[in-house]
């Protein structure tokens, strides 16, 4: 029997499986439990019957798991506590443990990783700033094991659940609240080009700058990382500029901090003679000195979105969407005013 040769109905036995991939009906087995001790080429070749046969969404031999799967690509700041916190939310009231992953900066995870989700059967797997490629969505389908990206960092794929924010609105909020204040030359300090969130607030930024006939001058636009450091270092750049700008909208609350580091090097005062806006509204945002304004993105409400929608389609429910954006809101604090007035 053939790969060809098999087809959705009638359902296929394991064996049928095994003959048609060249391979023992053990390890048909090992993929199908998720065993890391299967060749990749041939476990692909097995996924791809699998997946074509429909063979594993037909036969569930075991309940999934009470567990929820919460995978970032970083785990290391404030940002991502709130993530934790939202997802816990939801766990503790279904009564779930949440298994806590780590990519190591790659916004694919690895085999590895796909291999104890497919052993562990959780109830629902959420990616943070995450994608599978399309072979690992296919494995995880063939356990019937639903998935959903929060804040995805590119456009995600046809048919993949995903809640996000709307960064682009949050974008031209902040700017908008400068200008309204006199501010003319506004700097922005981005997020990583390559992440859709990132670059939707930047977006907002321009838009708001040509709304207001205001030229976007691309001096005062600098890619950042999302941390700390490097906006510290772009904010110095900006502000040792002889036309320097007057206030500085970092794309997240961390590089609002750097930017308040900068300036306190350079003798500036904030809002006296720099208007600073993060985004993000983390718990730290009110506790700097002056509070930061900037713009909140409902992280732990995004976060228990995100896992809710996970059960809900490992429940086999329909929920009423499955792309999800929540409002931004822009909040007002200490760290903006009118500009100098010799500005």
């Amino acid at each position: 029997m053939s790969a060809a040769e098999l087809e959705p109905d009638p359902a296929p036995t394991l064996s049928e499986i095994a003959r048609a991939a060249g391979v023992s009906a053990p390890t048909v087995s090992k993929v199908l439990n998720g065993r890391a001790d299967v060749a990749p080429a041939t476990r692909a070749k097995v996924e791809e019957i699998l997946r074509r046969t429909g063979y594993q969404r037909r036969r569930t031999a075991a309940p999934p798991s009470r567990l929820l799967d919460l995978v970032f690509h970083q785990l290391d700041n404030a940002w991502a506590m709130e993530v934790i916190r939202g997802v816990e939310n939801v766990a503790r009231d279904e009564g779930l443990s949440v298994v806590l992953s780590e990519s190591a900066g790659r916004l694919t995870p690895g085999q590895t990783w796909v291999d104890g989700v497919l052993a562990r059967r959780p109830a629902g797997v959420v990616l943070v700033l995450s994608e599978l490629d399309a072979a690992q969505r296919d494995q995880l389908a063939s356990r019937d094991i639903p998935f959903v990206v929060l804040d995805p960092a590119g456009d995600p794929a046809e048919g993949v659940p995903a809640v996000g924010a709307a960064n682009w609105q949050g974008g031209l909020a902040a700017t908008r609240h400068l200008l309204d204040l006199g501010h003319r030359r506004i700097g922005m300090i981005s997020g990583p080009s390559g992440m859709m969130c990132s670059r939707a607030r930047v977006d907002g930024y321009r838009t708001a700058l040509g709304t207001a006939r205001l030229p976007v001058d691309p001096e005062l636009i600098i890619e950042g990382n999302f941390y700390h450091e490097i906006g510290q270092a772009a904010a110095h750049t900006l502000l040792t500029r002889p036309d320097r700008p007057t206030a500085i909208f970092a794309g997240n609350d961390l590089q609002a901090l750097g930017v308040y580091e900068a300036a306190r090097e350079l003798g500036l005062r904030v809002p006296e003679d720099l208007s600073v806006v993060g985004f993000d509204d983390l718990p730290l945002a009110r506790w700097v000195g002056p509070p930061l304004t900037t713009v909140r993105q409902p992280l732990v409400e995004m976060a228990e979105t995100a896992a809710r929608l996970a059960i809900e389609l490992g429940r086999g429910e329909q929920p009423t969407a499955t792309r999800v954006d929540l409002a931004t809101s822009l909040v007002v604090r200490s760290s903006t005013a009118p500009p100098p007035a010799d500005s």
